[in-house]
């Protein structure tokens, strides 16, 4: 679908800050709030604004042992279906936040959220490798998020300085 600037400034803008306010927004992008509202609707309505969302620090919350691992996945892909059908089973699991399609020695990236190391290595071993069509997994635990989705964490002072030009 081809956009008009004002539409990829605003979907730039929302981005960065999808709680800004409809009035600043269109005061941005200069066109009224009615005219702003209507884009938006129609952005959302046809999926191209999927969702808004919030990025949390996590280590930041006491009594809260939350672990993300990233997961390479090789499959074998189904006739007619490619890597979808498998995708699509993949990605129903509550415990899953992302799939990508990859390239290169896997062919499926898998990100997935759990309390403890113990509960995504069971996920790992009793429901993703045993999926039909996976062949082999390996599991990277992520340690320590520095900066996720633009944001940074823990900013330093030298980091509030960055300027960040689209």
């Amino acid at each position: 679908m081809q956009l008009t600037e004002k539409e990829l400034d605003i979907l730039q803008i929302i981005e960065d800050n999808g709680r800004i306010e409809v009035g600043v927004l269109a005061k941005m992008v200069d066109l009224s709030e009615v005219e702003t509202r209507g884009i938006l609707d129609r952005l959302e309505n046809q999926r191209i604004i999927v969702e808004y969302g919030a990025i949390i620090d996590w280590r930041k919350v006491d009594n809260f042992e939350g672990v993300t691992a990233m997961i390479d996945v090789k499959v074998t892909p189904k006739r007619d279906v490619g890597f979808d059908e498998i995708a699509k089973n993949i990605y129903r699991f509550p415990e899953v936040k992302s799939v990508y399609l990859m390239s290169g020695a896997y062919d499926l990236s898998v990100v997935v959220e759990g309390r403890s190391l113990s509960q995504v290595a069971n996920f790992v071993s009793e429901r993703l490798a045993t999926l039909d069509s996976v062949i082999s997994t390996t599991t990277h635990f992520i340690m320590k998020k520095y900066k996720h989705d633009g944001t940074i964490f823990d900013q330093g002072e030298d980091d509030r300085r960055i300027v960040v030009s689209p």
